[in-house]
């Protein structure tokens, strides 16, 4: 075999011996002929071992454009490979296995092979799709970095982080495209795959290009990031990425009223109470998991409270307040002036009537100040006279008391209008560059995160509308506004939207309304086979870090478009740090190795 080695190097020499990049146009490889086992859109190159260094995984090249061939150019990327081949024999033939496994040296000369999947063909510097296979034996050059970009289209303010395979090739998202971020993103993956560094790292991006963020932090891991990080890890990688340790500028945590931080230190940290009558009564039946029976009694309560503050002239009392009315839906939010406190206290005395108790028999019902000329019993027969008889029998009276204690639970935990915290200020929250952590890791009900979020929803989508309803370009009083829910799974998994239809249909709606208004969300989520496919649609931006269960890998193919089948084929074995990213601009997805954050998590203490 060595002699045979050697004849044909002598070959070679008589041939004007090997041909190098340098005589060939700058050339890396050439096409194969295609085999039994060759699949469309896929392309054979084989490449000289001099070359093999320049088509990594996920490189650029351009097919074609020589004197050789049918004269298309094609342009493609490497999805498999480069693989080693030894020359003039297989690289799984008897006497290499043998010399090898022997303790033997015996390296022939090798060259290398790479597949390549055709991402279109180039006319006149436009791409279309391709028509053709490109020809055996075309050439094959690779792109230059600003080509390679272009033709991913890689651009932008934001910078997730460095293309796998790739030099110095960032991976960069636009900041001011209504076309991307608004379309919202979904940032999925096992514990560990590094989420939080992915999403502190664009915190800090977006608060640099004058994006307002609000981050829903169910563990209180993102209330440090004001500071720069002190992990000798992340310092370590900063340095080599040529970056700097920084805290996030203009930031703010808020928390609920009587719930504790994680960062009681921090320099702005303020109470939050929740307003209810921001709440759709349809929602709060949802939240509160109510019974049919219980829930037309409910409706019917906040009927009668609605009469209540009308006849006390306290809403509507103009036509500004009429024209609210009119336009009230209230399966997106509830009547105007309807505090908690005045929605209990006419349960509990429907309560009573259903129970043919005097309903100032004792003290548990305490009427606010205005309603003191309605303490006599003939005027709330007048609020009763509304309803049929048999609403108020006394077989109801388990429903309505049953109603009566989930209220009685909020209003003991005194997270609705109270008095010694302020509510949420959206025009505060949409402020550009403004970051807000709402901290929610105190707070262990699923039900009162699920308040605060939907609150919190529909009070941007209101300051949305009202800064960029009408604005179609990008000027200068353009909101952007950015919404990171932590532990997506949570507040929208597949069993509670079964049973919460209504919330849900408030945050579909939001969603698809807010990417014309530039209120995105950004879905965070370690158990991605929890949320319905509904949520899934709702997203055009994803970042995918290790995933190891492979129903939600095929799953999420049927989602996810334009990522290749090997890329695919690595998204169980990505390393912390890694990522598989698809936004909306890009041709394709592409692996990308994230930037370490800069700023200080409280996980990584």
């Amino acid at each position: 075999m060595i002699q045979y080695n050697d004849v044909l190097e002598q070959e070679i020499e008589k041939a004007g011996g090997p041909i190098t990049p340098s005589e060939n146009d700058g050339r890396v490889g050439v096409t194969m002929f295609d085999v039994a086992g060759s699949a469309d859109n896929l392309i054979s190159v084989v490449v000289p071992r001099e070359c093999l260094r320049e088509l990594p995984a996920q490189a650029l090249v351009q097919i074609g454009a020589s004197n050789e061939g049918d004269g298309r150019i094609y342009q493609g990327i490497v999805v498999k490979g480069p693989f080693f081949e030894p020359d003039g024999i297989r690289g799984d033939s008897a006497v290499i296995v043998t010399t090898a496994a022997n303790g033997m040296m015996f390296m022939p000369k090798y060259h290398g092979r790479v597949m390549v999947e055709l991402l279109g063909e180039i006319k006149d510097g436009v791409m279309t799709p391709p028509r053709f296979r490109p020809l055996p034996n075309s050439p094959v050059y690779t792109l230059s970095l600003e080509e390679s970009r272009k033709t991913l289209n890689l651009t932008g303010e934001i910078v997730l982080g460095r293309a796998i395979g790739h030099e110095n090739m960032e991976v960069r998202i636009p900041s001011r495209k209504k076309s991307v971020l608004p379309r919202h993103i979904g940032i999925l993956g096992t514990t560990g795959g590094g989420k939080s560094t992915t999403v502190s790292g664009l915190v800090s991006q977006f608060q640099k290009n004058g994006i307002a963020t609000i981050i829903i932090d169910t563990e209180g891991e993102y209330t440090h990031i004001n500071d720069p990080t002190k992990n000798p890890v992340m310092l370590k990688s900063l340095e080599q990425r040529g970056l700097f340790p920084e805290g996030v500028k203009n930031t703010k945590i808020l928390k609920l009223v009587g719930d504790d931080t994680t960062n009681p230190e921090h320099p702005h940290v303020e109470n939050l109470t929740l307003t209810f009558e921001y709440l759709s009564p349809y929602s709060i039946i949802e939240i509160l998991g109510l019974s049919e029976a219980q829930q037309q009694r409910f409706l019917k309560a906040y009927d009668i409270a609605r009469s209540v503050l009308k006849k006390l002239g306290i809403f509507p009392v103009n036509d500004e307040d009429n024209k609210k009315l009119y336009d009230l839906d209230e399966f997106e939010r509830g009547y105007y002036n309807l505090d908690l406190k005045l929605l209990y206290d006419v349960v509990a005395a429907c309560q009573k009537k259903a129970a043919k108790e005097d309903l100032f028999s004792n003290d548990e019902i305490t009427f606010p100040s205005q309603w003191i000329k309605y303490r006599k019993k003939e005027e709330w027969d007048k609020f009763f006279s509304l309803f049929k008889d048999g609403d108020f029998k006394s077989d109801n009276v388990a429903s309505w008391r049953a109603i009566q204690g989930q209220l009685s639970l909020w209003i003991r935990l005194k997270i609705f209008d109270n008095k010694d915290a302020k509510p949420f200020n959206f025009e505060d929250l949409t402020i550009p560059g403004r970051v807000t952590i709402l901290d929610l890791s105190d707070t262990k009900s699923t039900k009162i995160r699920n308040l605060v979020i939907a609150e919190l929803l529909k009070g941007l989508m209101d300051v949305q509308d009202k800064y960029n309803g009408k604005k179609s370009g990008d000027t200068d009083d353009i909101r952007r506004v950015m919404v990171v829910i932590e532990e997506a799974h949570e507040f929208l998994s597949i069993q509670r939207i079964d049973k919460m239809r209504n919330l849900y249909e408030q945050v579909a709606s939001i969603a698809k309304r807010g990417r014309k208004r530039w209120l995105g969300l950004t879905f965070v989520t370690q158990l991605p086979q929890h949320l319905p496919d509904d949520v899934l649609a709702l997203l055009n931006n994803f970042i995918l870090h290790k995933i190891s269960d492979a129903n939600v890998i095929s799953r999420l193919k049927r989602t996810v478009g334009g990522i290749d089948e090997s890329i695919w084929d690595k998204a169980k074995n990505l390393s912390a740090g890694q990522a598989i990213v698809k936004f909306n601009h890009m041709n394709r997805g592409i692996l990308t190795a994230i930037d370490p954050t800069p700023c200080k998590l409280l996980m990584e203490e």
